[in-house]
């Protein structure tokens, strides 16, 4: 009888994804008096691959899943079935490992508020082992690329616009070269020019630190500028998955025109999403 082997993990492949699901409430117990409450799917079987050196952009209305689905891969949710993989490594039997190989914004991003931009990235550095004078000469640099006056590095974050305190939020990230970077609705709050700032410095990071992006937004021009490929995804599950011009050449049939990739957004999560996905 032969051997059992186990099939190496592909090298390009970045994320990998295989009938992902979570679901929350229904824990099976409740107040005597209470209802039941039922369980809520928040993802449904979801299964994809991102490879290596992707931009890959996760796009759905609020309450669709896109964010939990950034988090089971983050190893801050544990999933209820399927797996999931981060270059290889399990994010349940391996959380550790696979820690150590990304970061994330999001758009709730704390900090400690009284200390500055500057302190706070310290802080984060010393939690991913880099050293005192590097940190702090990387910290400075991202954040003045970011857009950051020099003033404002040593501004308590209490002081500072939601706007500001979320390109913190992003140097933060940027600090530690994760191979993997999440970025949950990364540029809500900013203003335009910060956002391109913001989505300049994302190619950088991964045309010059071979790392892979997902993101997740409500912008679709810049899920359109920024991403190689997009899933739409809806009522938890996966709708939709190609380029952004490959989905929109496929959709005029449903606009009447060019389409833009709002429209694709608009016909697969609306009122004709049964059409599209039987």
């Amino acid at each position: 009888m032969p051997a059992h082997t186990c099939a190496l993990p592909d090298p390009d492949v970045a994320v990998r994804i295989h009938q992902a699901l979570k679901t929350f409430g229904d824990s099976g117990w409740r107040w005597p008096s209470g209802p039941r409450t039922a369980a809520k799917v928040a993802v449904d079987h979801v299964s994809l691959n991102i490879q290596r050196g992707e931009i890959f952009g996760v796009l759905g209305p609020n309450g669709s899943g896109k964010s939990t689905l950034i988090r089971l891969i983050s190893t801050l949710l544990l999933p209820d079935g399927g797996d999931v993989q981060v270059f290889g490594h399990d994010v349940v039997r391996e959380a550790r490992r696979v820690q150590t190989l990304i970061n994330r914004v999001s758009v709730e991003a704390s900090f400690f508020k009284k200390l500055s931009p500057l302190e706070n990235l310290m802080y984060g550095a010393r939690l991913y082992g880099l050293g005192a004078p590097e940190a702090r000469d990387g910290a400075r640099r991202i954040l003045t690329r970011l857009g950051l006056e020099p003033a404002v590095l040593e501004q308590p974050m209490e002081e500072m616009s939601r706007g500001m305190q979320q390109k913190v939020a992003i140097a933060r990230a940027f600090l530690s070269s994760p191979i993997l970077l999440l970025l949950d609705e990364p540029t809500t709050g900013l203003d335009p020019r910060s956002k391109r700032e913001v989505q300049t410095f994302v190619r950088e990071l991964r045309d010059t630190h071979d790392a892979t992006v997902l993101l997740t937004t409500h912008d679709m021009v810049e899920a359109e500028a920024l991403c190689d490929r997009v899933a739409i995804i809806h009522g938890g599950r996966i709708v939709a998955l190609d380029t952004p011009e490959a989905l929109k050449a496929a959709a005029p049939r449903l606009t009447g025109h060019s389409p833009t990739l709002e429209d694709v957004f608009l016909s697969l999560t609306g009122a004709q999403l049964v059409e599209l996905v039987d």
